[in-house]
């Protein structure tokens, strides 16, 4: 029998659908705000992919949220293992007695799961629980990371909880034997809400070799970059309809048009311009529908560098239900050349957390790359 160990954090993600662009200490805010958890349900896509060899797993795990209840739902052989300093573990309804989980939780699992000598960690989360893997592990398990954070810029990610769940078949099986190893990076969430990025190298784990189904890192984009960015602005601006209003997304391409045009710029949140004049910003997911209901909008949206992903990464203000309202066709992909040409071919990725979403904006668009230059580019789930 394979031994797979299991960590879920529960809260990963619940801060990007509402704002917060992120959750780490401000998980009761997300609440506040209507956030839903998703965490479950995108590893439990992930193990689909395992069933086939299920009589072949233990899964090896907390109770509760953090992976025995998910992992029992699915018939797997669940080995539920006990938190220290609790007395009694509720395997039904809590992650512990205690009822709540933290960094130390999962710290704490992960160096269970390599006392008990598992061949594959599958955890779920953002940047900083591949950071709280790494405080825990460091080089000594194979891990795989199922994307369901807000800012996942660590490249020991898969590209989606379907890709992860094919990584840890194909190596729990054999098909794939070798491993490498893969930076953890992480920012300061505090300094991320003030628009202020830095990233920072935390570490590396082992991950299982399968460039196909692991995302790149996310790479910044460069300074040089400016006159290109400013080149999109203008062509942009120059197509404005009067009476569409515009929601412009996060990043330092769609940034371009807010300076162009005067206005204040949410670098990393979503803002609302009409008639070329803002008329709400730091926008998420219920507050933009409120806006955009009836009113013909436009979505403008730019590339993660290095990674490829229009939804999904860091701009998950835009929930699947406001993708919809706004419709495929309304959507406008921005893009350099150089960030463009940096993906070496490879597609534009969706990983909302609605399948059907993801699969409704495969296919091709116009990328604006330039003023009145254009280039065809193919988005697809994987």
């Amino acid at each position: 029998m394979k031994k797979l160990g299991l960590i879920i954090n529960p809260i990963a993600g619940m801060g990007g659908s509402v704002g917060l662009k992120g959750t780490d200490h401000v998980v009761e805010e997300a609440i506040r705000r209507g956030a839903q958890p998703r965490a479950g349900e995108r590893v439990k896509a992930a193990l689909t992919k395992l069933i086939e060899i299920r009589d072949q797993i233990t899964v090896y795990t907390y109770p509760g949220d953090m992976g025995g209840e998910l992992a029992k739902s699915l018939d797997f052989h669940t080995v539920l293992l006990t938190a220290a300093g609790t007395d009694a573990v509720d395997a039904d309804s809590g992650y512990t007695a205690a009822g709540h989980t933290d960094a130390a939780d999962t710290i704490e699992l992960a160096k269970k799961l390599l006392e008990e000598q598992v061949d594959l960690l599958l955890f779920a989360g953002g940047d900083g629980t591949a950071r709280d893997i790494y405080e825990a592990v460091e080089l000594k398990v194979p891990c795989v990371g199922i994307p369901a954070g807000v800012k996942i810029h660590s490249p020991v990610y898969a590209k989606n909880p379907q890709a992860a769940g094919r990584l840890a078949l194909m190596w729990l099986t054999g098909k794939v034997q070798k491993t490498e190893e893969l930076e953890v990076l992480d920012i300061d969430e505090e300094r991320y809400r003030r628009e202020e990025l830095s990233t920072r190298l935390y570490g590396y784990l082992l991950v299982p070799r399968e460039k196909t189904l692991t995302q790149n890192r996310k790479a910044p984009t460069p300074v040089s970059e400016t006159a290109s960015i400013e080149a999109i602005a203008y062509d942009i601006i120059e197509a404005m309809e009067p009476e569409t209003c515009y929601l412009i997304g996060a990043g330092t391409t769609t940034r371009g048009i807010m300076h162009l045009l005067g206005l204040k710029n949410t670098l990393i949140g979503v803002d609302l311009i009409c008639g070329k004049k803002l008329v709400a910003a730091d926008l998420y997911g219920d507050t933009i529908l409120s806006y955009i209901k009836g009113r013909r909008t436009k979505l403008i949206v730019t590339v993660t560098g290095g990674q490829g992903y229009l939804f999904g990464r860091g701009n998950q203000q835009l929930t699947p239900e406001v993708i919809k309202e706004i419709g495929k066709e309304n959507i406008i992909i921005l893009a350099t050349k150089t960030k463009l040409a940096a993906l070496g071919g490879r597609p534009l990725l969706v990983d909302t957390y609605d399948e059907a979403c993801n699969l409704s904006l495969c296919g091709y668009y116009r990328a604006v790359t330039g003023y009145g230059e254009y280039t065809m580019c193919r988005v697809t789930i994987d």
